[in-house]
């Protein structure tokens, strides 16, 4: 059976995602200025996160891979493996099912939230990942809601998570699970004095058309 390489090896996923998103932003022919226009951002926060220089919050992250039609995956992953091997992408019967901890794709976001990717390989609309959330950490920096296509399954395994949907507000403890459309304004946040670590499954995500910034 092939196995698909993982690791430090293959993917800087941190370093290359201003890389990836500035390539998907020049193939859609949209400035920089026009991206930060359409997501309610400033023009120098786009400049930022494409040069390296700052990490996009889960709300922004949201927020520009809807608004380029881009999959989650693509920015976590990235085609590095494809590339440095001169090669298409493998049949996914080829590749092992299987992810170890050890080999999971990740990203660090701003505002202390990390995403591990769960599956070995993309998955068209489907994000399944572990969360976790730093003492303090949150979706968006601020107490500002995000909303965009599709729906989200939650399942708390450690910690307190506060999520805000709409005017409602739910703390889930170790055990707790959750399940919402995730075009309702919503906010994910840290609630106590330890790391949250969370399965997180969102469904649809990538949904034809844009959703207008909160």
């Amino acid at each position: 059976m092939i196995e698909r390489p993982r690791g430090a090896d293959f993917y800087e996923n941190l370093d290359g995602i201003g890389d990836r998103i500035r390539e998907e932003r020049t193939k859609a022919g949209i400035s920089q200025r026009e991206l930060a226009r359409r997501l309610g951002l400033s023009a120098s926060m786009i400049s930022q996160l494409e040069s390296g220089l700052s990490k996009p919050s889960v709300g922004t992250l949201y927020a520009i891979v809807t608004e380029l039609n881009l999959s989650l995956d693509r920015v976590i992953r990235g085609d590095d493996y494809h590339e440095a091997n001169n090669s298409s992408p493998p049949d996914q019967e080829s590749l092992s099912p299987l992810v170890r901890p050890d080999e999971r794709q990740s990203i660090d976001l701003a505002s202390g939230v990390r995403w591990e990717e769960l599956t070995a390989y993309s998955e068209d609309g489907v994000d399944f990942l572990y969360a976790t959330y730093e003492v303090g950490g949150a979706s968006t920096p601020d107490a500002s809601l995000m909303r965009h296509h599709g729906r989200e399954y939650g399942y708390v395994i450690s910690g307190t998570l506060g999520i805000q949907i709409g005017f409602h507000e739910y703390e889930l403890k170790p055990g707790d699970s959750i399940a919402f459309d995730s075009t309702r304004p919503h906010r994910l946040f840290n609630k106590g004095d330890e790391p949250v670590h969370a399965i997180w499954f969102v469904v649809g995500r990538d949904s034809n058309g844009r959703l207008t910034p909160i």
